[in-house]
């Protein structure tokens, strides 16, 4: 079965400085877009952890962190680095009533100054 992409106009390339992000919702869908040196990245917003809202978080790099329990993920491809900063049993623990699992990715495209984003 093949899916239909759509590619849905999120920001203009002037609306994102390097190192920044952003949330648009689309559709009752938060995405979050980011822009990392000449590349953009795109995911959904909340985080899978415990909801997070990432547009509020850390952005080094690649790398975002969740501002509330400081989960990390990887926004080239969405794996996650880092599930939680708990540690010892609090950490064994919230992995097994939430395991660790990787930021849903969406595709960029950029078409003249225009940011797409397939949701």
């Amino acid at each position: 079965m093949v899916m239909k992409m759509s590619f849905v106009e999120i920001a203009t390339i002037d609306e994102l400085a390097d190192g920044t992000m952003k949330m648009a919702d689309i559709n009752g869908h938060e995405i979050l877009l980011a822009r990392v040196g000449d590349n953009y990245y795109s995911s959904d917003n909340r985080c899978p952890h415990m909801g997070g809202n990432l547009s509020q978080g850390k952005l080094e790099g690649t790398v975002i962190t969740c501002p509330r329990h400081h989960s990390q993920f990887d926004l080239t491809d969405g794996h996650n680095i880092r599930w939680t900063d708990w540690t010892g049993l609090k950490l064994s623990l919230g992995k097994l009533l939430r395991s660790p699992r990787p930021l849903k990715m969406h595709k960029v495209k950029i078409e003249g100054d225009k940011i797409l984003v397939d949701v």
